[in-house]
């Protein structure tokens, strides 16, 4: 009886290493879903072609847990022409939606919050930060820091006017905000803009307006 005992055992141990093998890993599963899209989506038209490229980075993106990220290129497949594509991605973006959810409610007060929106901008995930920049200015529509964080993210991804604009509203709520932009090297695409020097140094201008003035009595 013993025999036959261990005899079963063996055979079941067996069955589960071949059960194991068949198991797709993540990676495996995500290179099929891609490849499956890549063989339905007419990729000879550039917009579907762009559409799959934005689906794979997005599925990509949830692997790592970035779903900011994630969110920012399914929903642009949702917007896309390829409307089984853009139902695949809609079932994605809903998942990177209540993930997203949960993070933001975990904040215990705007500040730290604004800090997690910070450390999405300092690694380039300026679609996500700018996400939490606008609810936090939605949270807290008096304070500046979140006015600012958005004119860096615009000086960054080049939206110069929106940089200015922001900045100066930043500034008009706290003066201090000046002499912060004033020492922000991510500004530094604005340096050669005489707009963004009149932000931040205002009392050149009145000097040099009145320094003109006798110039032109004479």
């Amino acid at each position: 009886m013993k025999k036959k005992t261990r005899a079963k055992v063996k055979k079941s141990l067996t069955k589960s290493k071949k059960q194991k093998t068949v198991k797709k890993s993540p990676a495996r599963t995500l290179q099929s879903r891609v490849a499956q899209q890549r063989r339905l989506a007419p990729l000879d038209d550039p917009r579907v072609a762009q559409a799959v490229e934005n689906y794979e980075v997005g599925l990509k993106a949830m692997q790592e847990h970035k779903y900011e990220r994630a969110k920012g290129m399914l929903e642009k497949v949702v917007a896309g022409p390829s409307r089984e594509l853009a139902d695949r991605a809609a079932m994605h973006l809903s998942t990177c939606v209540q993930h997203l959810e949960r993070t933001t409610t975990s904040f215990r007060s705007p500040e730290e919050h604004y800090d997690y929106a910070v450390s999405l901008m300092n690694i380039g995930e300026y679609e996500g930060a700018r996400s939490h920049m606008e609810k936090i200015r939605k949270q807290v529509p008096k304070a500046e820091y979140p006015v600012y964080g958005l004119a860096l993210l615009d000086c960054l991804t080049g939206k110069m006017e929106d940089a200015l604009r922001n900045l100066a509203e930043a500034i008009r709520l706290n003066p201090g905000a000046r002499l912060q932009a004033r020492n922000d090297s991510d500004f530094q695409n604005l340096a050669d803009d005489p707009r963004f020097t009149e932000l931040l140094y205002p009392e050149e201008d009145v000097e040099a307006a009145q320094g003109e003035t006798p110039s032109k009595e004479r």
